[in-house]
């Protein structure tokens, strides 16, 4: 029987492409062959990064008697859950019902109707810590497919049903006030580690958007726990071994509370999210550990994760060569004192290691050390340090390297064009500004077909066949947008537009309430719908967001409604698990806020004096606050629309809520206006 993955764009199908195991894609024809067949179907969804879904790739999809056991008895099916977060989601859901957990590598057993009837995730070669082997799972699956097939069938439909009847608790169409955000706030507090930063505890993961709802809800309100909070876990992950400390970016999580231990993946999301983050703190407090940790990310996504065509790679492995050909997590970036010795000199080695942490005992396996700052790390040459650092690079440079994953997901290409906008911007780096650029006009060029709908994924410039889900649309609109309020090109907002017209017409129901899919989608055993916000925002939230921001640049009044309606959910969320509506929440900040509709106007674009003062809107920290930036009498963006020049001075008009305050020329008097 053939491995149907050769032709793929996905790498984490094309890294299963030589297995035994007949794959197939996620496709009709798989569900047909199924039923031909009466055999039932093996779905397994992962994704290119994932280190467990690699370990049982090596022990059950590699191995030659478990291939040929698969390729009798079942239609496997290998599905790239970033690819199809669709199907991922529904199967997802159905996993957390039956077992309570849920994670990837998943394995799910469906019926050739696509009902899914036994669940798991990961299953071991052979019986370990109380799971049983794949072998016996498999074994057990087929002998209940063949001799108990009513009772699968019964089992699978009582499943579906109940999925299908499913039903978010909407709340209310109306959005969250006052009350709702400081019980918001309240709650993070609550479950807040003042110890070490962050919320919860171990494994802990980067709470960018609930951070920007705390920068938000600051800037609105004054209430200065909330800064605190986002100032000191930004600091505490800035120093902890989750931050590479030598070329920037964010690994995916800490598996402890103290940020020390990384799960080493690196992600497209992650990075994008958290630059925006630290870029916005410091625009609130001039931090400069957030200025450093702002740039060096926005420039390791372009270092490392930029593409030929000018997109951004998914993400990079947590695994890698440890030089003996045996690939293990975190062997690209761990060290031990004799190995930086061995990189700088005995002298510089010792610095190198109280400076980072590095002790004999090690943080991590075999001991070794992840790189961090501690807390108590004394006073440096920085100069020397520099030198170390750049020395460590270089030697780091030639271990193998993890793995990338070149497949450009439409919507952390979103959030890393909004990233690198305004990072650019604020730091006077037009080379960040022009990858935002490049990336968007990627996913102009490539993603999007003559009717504006969005595809979800391409690789080495051939586009994917999947559609776009709800939060392509939402978080390539959110790119536009920055791109607009940066650049002053009315073009980002005009496609912002497009993308949002979608949404309307094809992701939101009667009630205002959102669905991952569009209507005209893949039927699927159920229609997926999640408003949470979890590694990345939410479709929902997300499309909150774009849809408040398009509103107050252009007027658009159904825009304005279908934001305030999707609100709902933070309204009904937001008090009882703010660490899961966080960005739903900094959209309901702005909300609040109006947002404000900052115009520049001035004589031309190069104009000092106009430029300065659009700068000075950009770092503006009332919530999201939206710019036009144009030539006085220009039509480039709704906003410039009857804002002539002062005295024939640059000027700037600042309006909230159908009410405008006096023009003014002065930085100063606009920085004010933005801040209180």
């Amino acid at each position: 029987m053939p491995n149907r993955l050769a032709h793929e764009t996905s790498p984490y199908l094309l890294q299963h492409a030589d297995n035994p195991v007949a794959w197939w894609p996620w496709s009709a024809e798989a569900f047909e062959e199924a039923r031909r067949t009466n055999r039932p179907v093996l779905l397994s969804v992962g994704y290119s990064s994932c280190h467990w879904c690699h370990v049982m790739a090596h022990e059950s999809f590699e191995d030659q008697p478990t291939a040929d056991y698969l390729n009798e008895h079942f239609v496997s099916v290998k599905v790239d859950r970033e690819e199809r977060p669709d199907v991922d989601a529904v199967y997802m859901e159905a996993v957390q019902a039956a077992t309570g957990q849920g994670g990837w590598p998943m394995t799910v057993f469906l019926t050739p109707d696509a009902e899914p009837f036994y669940f798991g995730t990961y299953f071991p070669p052979a019986p370990r810590h109380g799971m049983p082997s794949f072998r016996q799972v498999l074994e057990g699956v087929r002998s209940a497919w063949t001799d108990r097939r009513d009772e699968v069938a019964e089992v699978a439909g009582k499943i579906t049903r109940d999925l299908s009847q499913r039903e978010i608790d909407y709340g209310s169409t109306e959005a969250p006030g006052e009350e709702e955000l400081s019980g918001a706030l309240l709650g993070l507090t609550r479950e807040y580690d003042p110890q070490r930063g962050g919320f919860g505890g171990a494994p802990k993961f980067p709470p960018s958007m609930a951070l920007e709802f705390l920068l938000r809800h600051h800037a609105r309100t004054g209430a200065e726990g909330a800064l605190e909070m986002a100032r000191d876990t930004c600091e505490r992950m800035a120093r902890g071994g989750i931050y590479d400390q030598l070329a920037g970016g964010f690994a995916r999580y800490s598996v402890d509370r103290e940020w020390t231990v990384p799960h080493f993946e690196k992600m497209l999301y992650d990075n994008a999210l958290l630059c925006r983050v630290y870029a916005h703190l410091w625009r609130s407090t001039g931090s400069d550990l957030a200025r450093r940790v702002a740039v060096e990310t926005a420039d390791f996504l372009v270092r490392e994760l930029r593409t030929t065509e000018g997109g951004f790679a998914s993400a990079l492995d947590a695994d890698s060569d440890d030089g003996t050909g045996k690939h293990v997590e975190g062997a690209y970036y761990v060290w031990t004192p004799a190995q930086l010795t061995e990189v700088l000199g005995e002298e510089d080695g010792g610095l190198a290691a109280q400076y980072f942490g590095v002790t004999a005992d090690g943080t991590f396996e075999e001991r070794q050390s992840v790189l961090q700052l501690p807390q108590d790390e004394g006073v440096f040459d920085a100069d020397r340090i520099a030198s170390i650092k750049s020395r460590l690079l270089e030697a780091r440079s030639q271990r193998p390297a993890p793995g990338r994953d070149d497949k450009v997901v439409a919507a952390w290409n979103g959030l890393a064009i909004a990233a690198l906008a305004e990072t650019g911007a604020y730091f006077d780096r037009p080379d960040l500004v022009e990858a935002a650029v490049s990336a968007a006009d990627l996913l102009v060029r490539l993603h999007l077909d003559e009717h504006a709908k969005l595809a979800r994924t391409s690789k080495d410039g051939q586009v994917g066949a999947n559609a776009g889900v709800l939060e392509d649309y939402a978080d390539v609109a959110e790119g536009f947008l920055a791109l607009a309020s940066v650049t002053g090109e009315g073009v980002w907002l005009e496609f912002a537009g497009f993308l949002l017209d979608h949404v309307l017409t094809g992701f939101v129901d009667e009630s205002g309430a959102l669905y991952d899919t569009a209507s005209d989608a893949e039927q699927l055993i159920r229609r997926p719908q999640d408003p949470t916000d979890n590694a990345t925002p939410s479709g929902w939230t997300a499309a909150a967001g774009a849809l408040l921001s398009y509103a107050a640049q252009t007027g658009a009044e159904p825009h304005r409604t279908a934001a305030e309606r999707a609100l709902g959910v933070v309204k009904a969320l937001g008090p009882r698990v703010p660490r899961f509506i966080g960005w739903g929440l900094a959209v309901a900040e702005a909300y609040l806020d109006g947002p404000r509709e900052v115009a520049v106007v001035g004589p031309s674009l190069d104009d000092e004096a106009a430029k300065a003062l659009h700068r000075t809107a950009l770092l503006g920290t009332a919530p999201g606050a939206v710019v036009a930036f144009g030539v006085a009498g220009s039509d480039e963006l709704p906003l410039l629309a009857d804002r002539p020049l002062v005295d024939g001075e640059p000027a700037a008009y600042v309006c909230r809520n159908f009410t405008c305050d006096a023009p003014t020329t002065d930085q100063e008097r606009l920085r004010t206006a933005l801040s209180r």
